[in-house]
């Protein structure tokens, strides 16, 4: 049997951030507000999802545009404008390099988030999240669950490599070869 006036183990630290006014303290409307706090913030968890794939298919977009830009160029000219065939390509690389930083920052306040959901979660009756996470093997199981994250990060990077080839191919190496073999 257990007695009310046993120790509670020392909350974690974000757990003891996130605690607030005790039921006592805030009154009666207490439960109804924290459960109205809890859903008003899987809501937010929710909108940053929303923003994240709207930025994703911005970045998808910007980047077809300049391929196709480029290889209109290539096609309808028979070769590329050179100032256009090495500041595009470059820009390409400065946008995945942008893409791929924002990834990786609405990964790191997803994460975030989810750690403050939990812990709200440890002061409520159930715990959706928490039971998941766990079906899923804490992400540690790639055949239970593989992040969107991992998947996410490898469309900047294909996207970057497609801009070097087409810097590559802008290089007037020809020229150049000729130029340091005439100079020697």
């Amino acid at each position: 049997m257990s007695d009310d006036s046993d120790p509670q183990p020392p909350p974690d630290p974000l757990s003891a951030t996130l605690r607030g006014l005790t039921a006592g303290e805030y009154g009666d409307a207490y439960r109804e507000h924290v459960l109205e706090i809890y859903k008003t913030y899987l809501e937010m968890a929710d909108r940053i999802s929303e923003r994240r794939e709207k930025a994703n298919a911005f970045f998808l977009a910007v980047n077809t545009g300049i391929v196709a830009l480029l290889a209109k160029e290539a096609l309808g000219s028979g070769g590329q404008a050179a100032a256009l065939g090495l500041l595009v390509p470059v820009a390409g690389g400065v946008v995945c390099y942008l893409w791929h930083r924002l990834i990786q920052s609405y990964r790191d306040l997803n994460s975030a988030k989810f750690k403050v959901i939990h812990a709200m979660e440890r002061q409520l009756p159930l715990r959706p999240y928490d039971a998941e996470w766990e079906v899923v093997g804490r992400g540690q199981n790639p055949e239970l669950y593989l992040p969107f994250t991992h998947v996410e990060l490898v469309l900047p990077w294909i996207f970057m490599g497609f801009h070097l080839v087409l810097l590559l191919s802008a290089v007037p190496w020809r020229e150049i070869r000729t130029a340091f073999g005439s100079a020697g």
